[in-house]
């Protein structure tokens, strides 16, 4: 295709078509090219629009989406997470089988009990997986492409339904799922379809002057089955995601899920299934495994897991890195986040505000690049302290799935956390904050503190809270929260405000704001983390054409971008002749086996390393030299 299109645009028919000009072309020569070169690129449309475009497909609704679910309401949910149920199908018959609840965290309703996975369940789906690899990774990038097109098409046409689905299992709200989910797994996929191919195309490398008769290129291979273990705030796109990526590489994948969301992931995984089926794939290719600890080393300790990536926290992401050392598995880790917001001094509050309220408090806070430190200057504290915790104090936490006795879906800002277990731990480390001294702004009486929801008893809520005038020693500045909690740190020097940023164990994003976009970037480069906004927040994330992930406490290796799609592939290096016929590799006799001499085998090697490094050019003639007189020993 951008062969055909460089001939039409080739330099001597444009400057015709521009000038009227003949710049060397006979004028038969000009339009019988142009005839067939516009032939050709109308068949190629044709055929490529024929055979990539995406087809439908058919994923039932489940009822538990709908507003009007009325299902058993479970109190205290999240500590009944073992159900006996004894009519679930058992592929494998397994003594003291365990059994997974799936509950809507906003309203406390039942979504279902689903069988979790033990050890033999899980090495049998990584075999499947890896049977359905063999086929997979001799298909084009033109028959993946049509899957991700596939998929694109379905989640546009259904992104009400997909976000209803996550909210049911997480509480949160469609505008969140709207951007978190729906918004950013179109961009994952925009980005596959458009630039995937080139970052693994075969690509040639540059080479030396004692090499200039060879090609090197490097060529990204399957790597075979890869693991993607991710966390529960964003069930779809944490599940497609590295899916996504790793059918592009050419991988099998089997994704272990957090078993809060069980669920929604099984069913938003389905999703992928039915598309390879529909476009004559293996449906196989696409595993999904849910299972407790103590079962998880048969995923990460399988010696046919080639790649492991894993979301979630600190304390996880070390077991895995040491399960995967076992078979040397490479590991990515993407792991807490306490990004900081430096506003710097004389910024226009006011511009800025809004932003600053949804980086900290997009789902509820939990969310790894959210916003959970604003550094200030000591001279507008009080102006950012009163103009957020007035909007604060007007947010309203909700279930967006619960209609009100008119019929209509709440309007609220915020939903529920994922579930409870957090929430003592919270209130103690804002009570100590306010011992120190703090500030705490929230809505009612509530604030810091879990919110009991006056409609919905059973559901899990935090209340949005400013915690104000926190220092850098406090341990509420150095924990990361997860929670809609917003830390409001004054500072004196900008060069304070960079120390107290990279001051925590974490360092995933960050933000600076600023009047002056030069001062702000030369802050943004100051700050040890993996990325950073400038003037906004988080939208390094948007654009999937960059790498993402941090340094120190927040994991290494980066998923996005060409980076994270190659970790997903072997690099293989080939080296080629570039004239076969005309000059190959050949052994001078000075260092053919057996030596005849290892004065003049070194002379040689020396004469060489001289004239090909050398930093002057007397240096290179004498190595000529030295060459010549030690080849005809």
């Amino acid at each position: 295709m951008d062969a055909i299109i460089s001939l039409m645009l080739h330099p001597r028919l444009t400057t015709r078509l521009a000038t009227g000009r003949d710049s060397g072309w006979f004028d038969p020569v000009y339009p019988l090219t142009l005839f067939f070169a516009f032939g050709i690129y109308t068949v190629v449309q044709k055929y490529h629009k024929k055979h990539n475009s995406p087809i439908p497909f058919q994923h039932s609704e489940p009822m538990q989406a709908n507003p009007d679910f009325r299902g058993q309401i479970i109190p205290d949910a999240n500590l009944n997470s073992h159900l006996e149920n004894p009519e679930l199908s058992q592929l494998f018959p397994v003594a003291d089988r365990k059994f997974i609840t799936a509950f809507d965290p906003a309203t406390g309703l039942h979504l279902g009990t689903v069988s979790a996975d033990s050890a033999d369940e899980i090495a049998y789906k990584i075999e499947l997986a890896k049977e359905a690899q063999k086929g997979w990774k001799h298909t084009t990038f033109t028959q993946r492409k049509r899957v991700i097109r596939t998929l694109m098409k379905w989640l546009v046409d259904n992104q009400n339904l997909c976000a209803r689905i996550a909210c049911r299992d997480t509480g949160k709200t469609m505008i969140d799922a709207a951007l978190g989910e729906i918004l950013t797994t179109c961009s994952k996929m925009e980005w596959l379809i458009n630039h995937g191919e080139k970052a693994l195309r075969p690509e040639r490398r540059s080479t030396n002057l004692m090499l200039s008769y060879k090609i090197g290129e490097v060529h990204y291979e399957p790597l075979g089955v890869v693991a993607a273990i991710t966390s529960w705030n964003y069930p779809l796109h944490n599940a497609w995601s590295p899916i996504l990526a790793g059918i592009f590489a050419g991988n099998g994948v089997v994704l272990k899920c957090s078993e809060n969301v069980i669920w929604s992931t099984a069913w938003f995984v389905g999703a992928i299934q039915e598309a390879l089926r529909a476009c004559g794939q293996d449906p196989e290719l696409v595993q999904l495994v849910c299972c407790y600890p103590e079962d998880a080393p048969a995923l990460t300790r399988s010696p046919e897991i080639k790649h492991i990536t894993f979301i979630g926290s600190e304390a996880v992401g070390k077991k895995i890195a040491l399960d995967a050392a076992v078979n040397l598995t490479p590991v990515t880790l993407e792991l807490g986040g306490k990004d900081p917001a430096i506003i710097l001094p004389n910024t226009d509050l006011e511009k800025w505000s809004s932003t600053l309220m949804r980086g900290v408090f997009q789902n509820m806070g939990q969310n790894c690049i959210g916003i959970e430190r604003i550094l200030v200057q000591e001279d507008q504290y009080d102006a950012l302290y009163e103009m957020l915790s007035d909007r604060v104090k007007k947010l309203r936490a909700g279930s967006v799935l619960t209609p009100t006795p008119e019929g209509y879906i709440n309007t609220v800002d915020g939903g529920s956390m994922i579930n409870g277990d957090r929430f003592r731990g919270l209130e103690k480390v804002i009570a100590d904050a306010v011992d120190a001294g703090c500030q705490v702004e929230g809505v009612g009486d509530s604030a810091g503190q879990e919110y009991r929801h006056p409609q919905l008893g059973t559901g899990y809520y935090f209340t949005p809270t400013i915690v104000g005038s926190v220092t850098k020693d406090m341990e509420i500045a150095n924990v990361e929260l997860f929670a809609p909690i917003a830390l409001i740190m004054p500072y004196e020097t900008v060069q304070e405000a960079v120390e107290i940023a990279n001051g925590t164990r974490y360092a995933l994003g960050a933000s600076v704001f600023g009047p002056d976009q030069d001062e702000a970037l030369a802050i943004a480069k100051q700050l040890e983390c993996g990325m950073v906004s400038v003037n906004d927040f988080g939208v390094f994330y948007i654009n999937q054409d960059l790498p993402f992930g941090g340094v120190k406490g927040s994991g290494y290796g980066r998923f996005g971008g060409p980076e994270g799609l190659r970790s997903l592939t072997n690099p293989k290096a080939i080296v080629i002749d570039r004239f076969p016929r005309i000059i190959q590799t050949s052994i001078p006799k000075v260092l053919d086996y057996p030596l005849r001499s290892l004065y003049w085998s070194w002379e040689f090697t020396s004469g060489l390393v001289r004239f090909l490094y050398g930093d002057r050019w007397r240096t290179r003639i004498a190595g000529i030299l030295d060459l010549y007189r030690a080849a005809k020993q």
